[in-house]
């Protein structure tokens, strides 16, 4: 078995399940895996060159208006996991797609696949507002094209 990446040329956050994130059925609980794609997204943005600095600087952000998760598999304390993250879709205006894969590092075993899709917003106000010019700069050719996975 081998990873089976949905897009080519994950970004690739890791990390690894410790006891605070395992809930009392004894495997790392779901909303850990919300907030470990946070930090995979942030951290491919930064990569790109958009941090919560600039987005406090031009006033905004982009914002997840609807997400959702497959749980596949469990993970449980111990495991390596690698978080791999791309964007599919940015319009250039509003609006912008986010996936996600997790696999186990250990027997490469696909835990959990998500899908952000996330508006532009003016952080100011929370309405939505078009995206500035660097958000269309730096995210515009950071996108990789759809392909089906089925």
């Amino acid at each position: 078995m081998s990873m089976q990446w949905d897009y080519p040329n994950p970004y690739i956050h890791r990390v690894q399940v410790a006891p605070e994130h395992v809930d009392g059925l004894h495997h790392a609980n779901n909303a850990e895996y919300l907030r470990w794609c946070e930090q995979a997204g942030w951290s491919h943005s930064v990569e790109l060159g958009l941090d919560v600095t600039n987005y406090q600087s031009l006033d905004r952000g982009m914002a997840i208006r609807h997400a959702e998760y497959d749980y596949i598999l469990a993970s449980r304390e111990g495991d390596e996991l690698l978080i791999g993250t791309w964007l599919t879709k940015v319009d250039g205006r509003l609006n912008m797609t986010r996936k996600f894969q997790i696999y186990r590092a250990s027997d490469q075993a696909l835990i959990l696949r998500g899908v952000w899709q996330l508006v532009c917003i003016e952080l100011s106000s929370g309405k939505p507002k078009r995206m500035p010019q660097t958000f269309k700069d730096i995210y515009c050719p950071a996108v990789v094209a759809e392909t089906s996975h089925d």
